[in-house]
This record gives C-alpha cells, structure tokens and sequence, in this order.
C-alpha cells in the first residue's frame, strides 16, 4: 500500500520538498520528481496536464543495501540531447533521437553517504528512466532483492497483456479491465492448460493500455543486458503495477558489481495509438551499433523445411523415430529411418529451386543434425550437434547447389534450451556454418532449461542470448531467436541481432488452441514495441491439421496473410507455407514475392490496439510502396489516405482484397485482385472481411499508355 502514502505525503510536503521539474520537447508530456517524507524518491508524470502516472516510489532493494529511502538529493541537472541517425535496418531510413534529460544524484547521509543516479529521458512520446550506482567505497557486489519501481495509474483501464512467465510469451492476448484482467486471464489460462510461472499475479511487458479517458499508454523496458527480465506485479484494486524482476530458481533477481547502470524502464504515452506504433523512443534508449562493419547485415526473405512438420502430413524433425531410439547415440548411420524426414537433400533441393525462381533469398531447413532422437523431449538426455548432419542430408553438397543458384541456406539450432551445451559447442557450430556458406542461423530453446537453476527470463539467460549474439557478429552470423526474452531494442546496438519470435507466432494455427483475429492487431502494440518478430506468416491454406486428429481453421483470411508482412514488422520474413499452396495460388504469391523487408519511411494511417492496424511503407532506396491493412472479427472499411506519396505524380496500386463473400470461417480463400491509378490526394474506402485484410503495391506510373483502362481512385 506504499503507493497510497506516497499520494498523501507527496501532496503534503509539496510546499516544503522542491519538486525537480522537466518537460518534453514539445511541452506536452511533464515530469516531476521529489522525495517523499522518509527520503524516497517519487516520481510522477501528466500529458497535457492531465497526470498519467501519479506519485510512484522509485528504489532497489539489494541484500546488501536498501537503496528505496533515506536519500538527500546531491545535484539535479537538466540537459537536452537532440540527433538523428541511421540504423543498419529498420522501419525508416532515419531516427530523431531528441530528448531532454533530468539526472538525479541521491546519496544516503546515515548509509556511508551510498551514492544513487536516478537519470530520466523525456521524449515528446514518453519517458526514459534508470538507475545508475557509480563506483564507491561503501558498495561493490550486490544482489538483488526487488526492484521497487512503481507505475501508479489514475484509474481502472483497459489492459491488453499476457500473464506474467519466467519461461514463455507464447500466450493469447486479454483485453480487459484492470479489476477484470485477473478472472479473465486465469479464465484463458483454464481453458488453454496452461498455468503462469509467477508466484504473484503477474503480467508481461510490453503492457498496452487505454485509458477511460481515452489516453494511450505503454509500459516495457530498453536495453535489457546483464539484469533480469521486468513483469509487473498488478494491484486490481488500486489500479497499480509494480516491477517484477524475474529470479533464478534460488530467487536471486540478479547478480551486479558497480559501476553499473540498470535497463530503461519506459512509459510511452499518446492520445493517438498511431503514435505509439511509431515510436522510437525504445530503439533510441539503446547503444549505437557496436559493430565496425555491417554491411554482411541482409534483410532477406525465406521459405522454408519447417511448416510441414505442423500440418500433420507426417514430416518429423529426427532421422528415425523417437521411440526407437535409445540414449546415447553415437552412430547414426545404424539408425533405421523413419521415411518421413523432410530435411533430406532432394527435398532440400526442391526449395532452393523454388527461391530461385520466385526471388526468394534463402531456405531455412529444420531437422538437419543429429540429436532430434535424443532432444525430441521424450528421454532425459538433451544434447545436439551443430556440427553433424544426419546421414540423408549432404551439407556440402547442397551448398554447392544453393551457392550455383544463388540461394542461401539459414541454420537452424534447436537447443531444447540446452544452453550450457549450446556455449560449449558454439565456436565450432559457427566456424562450421562460415565453412559451408550459412551466414544466418535461427535458434531455438523449447523446454524447461539446462542449467535448471534457470529460467529463460532470468540475468543468465539474459546474458546468453547476448553472447550468442556477439559471438555471432565475430562470424558474421545474423541471430533469428525463438522462446527467447522478449525484445528491448538492443538490435540497434547489435543488428545482427536481426529477429525474434518472442511470441504466441503462426505455429500455432495448427495447434488445438490456435490463434484469435484480434491477435495481431495487439502484437504491434506489445510484442513488436521491443523490436522486429519473427511471426512467420503466409499460411494460404486454411484447413489445418494440429498434431492430433482435430481440425483447425486458419484465424484470418488468405488476403489478411499477405497484409501480415506490412502491419508485424521483420527484416527477415518466412514465406511459411507449403510450396504446393503457393503453386496453387500464384497471383497473391506475386505480392510474397514483391513485398520489401527493409523500409525508408513508414507511416501509420489507422491504428487501434485489438481491433484494426493499416500501415504503409517505402521499400529502402526504391520508389515503391506497400500497404497492409487487417482487422479483427468484425468486418469494417478501412480508409486509406495515399498522401504519404510524392506529389505531382500519378502511381499504379496492385490492390489485394477479400473477395466479396470472404470470411475468416466460412470462405478465407476468398480474393480479388485489381489495379487503380492513385495519386498522393487518393483516399481509398476498402472493406475488410471479418479478421480479413488488404495489401497493396504501388509503383510510379511510366507512363499514360500503362494508365488506360485501370480504375482511378479519387
């Protein structure tokens, strides 16, 4: 109940406690910053006047020190930082970072005079804060107990969020009030099988919010590195979060050594969800790019051995049956095998042939090396090799082939969270991509985690992802990672770092609980916040065998698929579905085979977190656009303004829509297919079928000649 003194004692010594102060560039967004009547610090912020985040305790309790109170306030300083620069990759060709900046020195008189930095960002969309403990006599090794900081909201909004999970995000999402969030989830959670790892009710960031008064506010954390991964605890009765940090199994929150600096905890904030979806204020909170050449960084298209093992035709990651297998294998070759392996070489070759001839750049191939017998999750022993092909797949070879078509091959490392062994073997794995042509590799941690005193959320795991990572960058590797933290914007400092899952993904439109419409019109509000998802859409076929005998519909229209590529942003997309189902419908594979993966400029024209998202986008150094819009179960029309264009110049748009009696249940093939002359004053009434969708490419018209006959769109 802190946060409820906090109110009283904050308004109290008002008149006698000098209030730091601090505003937005644009004036709009407010901070204030003071010490409560013990000596803690208490921070609050308003948008446009109105508070937002009302007085909320900011401290660290370590085993060795209680750094929460008893502070004097040293030195405020105010400063104000503004450039714009230029990522490797991303949604735009550049970044404003600007900001103005309030650094808070504490220092405890009755503890040795220990020394605490509390350092605010405040962007015209948000706020920025961390803890900094510079070197000092009295300090040195800490342990975390808890992180105290506190998000005091002004009423009972709306959440959209997953439950808090030190091992998973592959949640679906709830949306409902904060006094209803914790019925509803656990309602989801019942129904799905699946039950929150967290000792306390818990939600994960990103959080999204609305709230009753119609603001938008967004709740995560930037550049996590060397610190455990943020839940929020949620008081449903006050309306109130606190962080969470997640521990090792000891219940150890992290392990640190001065001088350290904490991650960003960040609070965007905005009247107009189109705002929230472009912010940068994540990315900008991280390091510049550490490496001195990037130009190996491609963003790239891919197709792929992988959704076939889904779709209940049989297809198996090992080489032999699971059952069949014994521990402890050492000759492969002696294993009887199962007949259906689709990571064989002649299968292999078939999908180089098909990113050949459609432009795609690689070929991810799953099921490759030994050790599936052994990490198929039914016998104890875990253990993989990166470095050994199984007896029906021929590297070499098939390098040899991918390399005279001018195809790339993706590794995969399915660690079944094997992640002490992953380390002790990643030198050699990567050396043994370098030596046969792979320059990307997705990795994987399915599974409770080895070492078991570990989550996949925790300071540990935290630290591995990153050394994978920069372990990588040495090779000239680029990281796809699956069931890994979720993001924080550290691919700015590391583009190689080039995607992630993350998340509740495509994958599981074959499983029995599946994937609702509404959920990717919430991802780009949460997951995506942090960084680039690996979603892997696609999917035109929409009868779905799950692993069981059930029956899956596909969760949105065949149009909405290919709206997918545009509104869940990724540098790296899969073309994810069978190469027959893109035989059989050719015309909207065009738009697949168009559609860019690396941007100039994006523009958000509608966006509301659950129901609808339209975004457009410049494809990076070409004069070509691409518009993706969805919706959720409920049919709507979407308006799409094309002023994001040039002026004085006319543009063919390819547009992709539901067809007429499209319906996410009943008819999701259902399309059509038409061109239009648009200028930058076109405005576009398109209708959306229930969870369905519309893309369109643009290219500037070359001439009258090309214009005649096509329709115009005023």
């Amino acid at each position: 109940m802190k946060h409820v003194l906090l109110t009283v004692v904050f308004l109290g010594i008002a008149c006698v406690a000098m209030a730091h102060e601090l505003l937005s560039p644009n004036g709009n967004l407010k901070l204030n910053v003071v010490l409560d009547s013990e000596g803690g610090p208490v921070y609050s912020l308003y948008y446009k006047g109105e508070p937002v985040v009302e007085p909320s305790a900011l401290g660290i309790l370590m085993e060795e020190a209680d750094l929460s109170n008893g502070f004097r306030i040293l030195d405020a300083t105010n400063s104000t930082f503004d450039e714009t620069w230029m990522p490797v990759w991303g949604e735009y060709e550049k970044v404003r970072n600007h900001y103005n900046e309030l650094t808070v020195t504490l220092s405890q008189p009755a503890k040795h005079d220990r020394m605490m930095i509390v350092r605010f960002r405040l962007f015209d969309d948000g706020l920025g804060f961390r803890y900094e403990l510079p070197e000092q006599k009295t300090m040195n090794y800490l342990t975390v107990k808890d992180e105290l900081t506190e998000f005091n909201l002004t009423g009972n909004h709306t959440l959209y969020c997953i439950p808090g999970d030190y091992d998973t995000n592959e949640f679906a999402y709830t949306t409902a009030a904060i006094s209803e969030v914790r019925e509803a989830m656990e309602r989801n959670l019942r129904k799905k099988g699946y039950e929150a790892k967290a000792t306390s009710f818990t939600v994960q960031t990103p959080l999204m919010i609305k709230t009753t008064e119609g603001l938008y506010i967004n709740i995560h954390e930037a550049a996590l590195v060397d610190y455990s991964a943020m839940l929020l605890n949620v008081d449903d009765k006050e309306f109130n979060f606190s962080a969470h940090l997640t521990p090792d199994k000891l219940g150890k929150k992290g392990y640190l050594q001065l001088p350290l600096h904490t991650p960003w905890r960040t609070i965007m904030v905005s009247d107009d969800a189109r705002s929230i979806l472009a912010s940068q204020l994540i990315l900008n909170l991280n390091e510049p790019c550490k490496l001195e050449d990037t130009s190996w960084i491609k963003p790239q298209k891919f197709i792929g051995v992988w959704w076939e093992m889904f779709t209940g035709g049989g297809g198996t990651w090992a080489y032999s049956d699971y059952y069949k297998a014994k521990p402890g294998i050492t000759d492969y070759s002696k294993l009887t095998p199962n007949g259906h392996h689709p990571a064989n070489t002649e299968h292999v070759k078939e999908y180089i042939d098909f990113a050949a001839e459609n432009g795609i750049d690689a070929v991810l191939v799953e099921g490759w090396n030994e050790g599936w017998e052994n990490g198929g999750g039914y016998l104890k022993e875990r253990v993989f090799s990166f470095t050994k092909a199984y007896p029906d797949f021929d590297v070499e070879g098939l390098h040899r082939y991918a390399s005279s078509k001018g195809v790339k091959i993706i590794m995969h490392h399915e660690t079944y969270s094997t992640a002490s062994d992953y380390e002790r073997q990643l030198h050699d794995a990567f050396h043994f991509m370098v030596d046969n042509g792979y320059d990307a590799v997705k990795t994987g941690y399915v599974g409770r985690l080895i070492p078991r005193s570990e989550y996949h959320d925790s300071q540990w795991m935290v630290n591995h992802y990153l050394y994978v990572v920069k372990t990588a960058a040495d090779y000239k590797i680029m990281v796809n990672s699956h069931e890994a933290v979720r993001p924080t914007g550290v691919y700015r400092t590391y583009p190689n770092w080039i995607a992630q899952e993350s998340a509740r993904g495509t994958e599981f439109e074959s499983f029995n609980d599946g994937i609702r419409p509404d959920h990717t019109t919430i991802l780009p509000f949460t997951r995506l916040m942090g960084g680039p998802m690996d979603y892997t859409p696609g999917i035109f076929e929409g009868d779905l065998s799950t692993y069981g005998s059930n029956k899956r519909k596909r969760s949105s229209t065949l149009v909405k698929q290919l709206a997918l590529y545009v509104t869940i942003y990724s540098p790296i997309q899969m073309a994810a579905d069978l190469i027959e189902n893109y035989k059989r419908y050719p015309e909207p594979f065009q738009f697949i085979k168009d559609v860019a993966v690396d941007w100039d400029k994006t523009d958000i024209l509608e966006a509301e977190p659950g129901d609808y998202i339209t975004i457009a986008r410049k494809a990076k150094g070409k004069n070509e656009w691409f518009v993706g819009a969805i919706t959720d179960e409920n049919a709507r029309t979407a308006t799409i303004p094309f002023d994001f264009l040039p002026d004085g110049k006319k543009y063919i748009a390819t547009i992709y829509e539901d067809g007429k009696d499209a319906d996410w249940e009943k008819n999701p093939q259902s399309y059509h297919i038409f061109k239009a002359v648009v200028t930058n004053k076109s405005v576009l009434k398109q209708k959306l079928a229930r969870s369905g969708g519309a893309a369109i490419s643009i290219v500037e018209a070359t001439g009258e000649e090309g214009l005649r006959g096509l329709k115009k769109i005023k």
